[in-house]
Formats: structure tokens, sequence, C-alpha cells
């Protein structure tokens, strides 16, 4: 499943959506309204935290559904400016391994 196709549960209105989180790469209306929940508003903000951190934020406003392999693998692309298919498998691995030493800790 995509990282949008959750079925917009961000819980953020349309209308309060930063529209500078929606162009980058891999991020649509649901994931802008988390980040937004979370304190991430701004792309800056975005590069700044990193993919792991925006996820345990995001995981910190909807921990009942927490970011999945594909939602953190989007993050990372929206850091770097591509399309999450384009981070090697290895990379990608390595980032959900960070995420869930960190979550757990």
């Amino acid at each position: 499943m995509s990282p949008e196709g959750r079925g917009g549960r961000g819980g953020q209105a349309a209308d309060d959506v930063p529209e500078a989180l929606l162009g980058l790469p891999n991020i649509g209306r649901a994931t802008a309204g988390l980040l937004t929940r979370a304190g991430i508003s701004t792309p800056q903000e975005l590069r700044q935290a990193g993919a792991v951190e925006a996820a345990l934020r995001i995981s910190g406003v909807r921990p009942e559904d927490p970011p999945c392999r594909s939602m953190l693998a989007a993050l990372e692309g929206a850091v770097r400016g591509v399309r999450w298919h384009a981070i090697p498998k290895v990379e990608r691995e390595r980032l959900w391994e960070e995420y869930w030493s960190r979550n757990r800790g």
C-alpha cells in the first residue's frame, strides 16, 4: 500500500496542509497533514529532522497507527528529493531498523 493509500486518516483538514510540503516527492495530503500535526510544516523542517525523526513524531501523534515501512521510505525520499522506490532496499532496511530501535528506546 502506498503511504497515501491509508484513506487520509491524518486528521488534518485539507485547507490546513502547508502547500510547500505537497511539492515534495511522495508527500500527499494525508502525510502532509500528519507531518503538520507532528510539528513539521516546511520542507526545511523535514530535512532538518530527517525521515526517522519525522516518523517518530508521527508515531507520537498517531500511536494507534504508527508509520509503516512504506511511509518511512516515502519520508526519506522526500528528504532526498526522490521517489521512495529509488532508495536501495538495503538503505530502506537500515532506516527501518533505526526507526524501530529508537521507537522502542
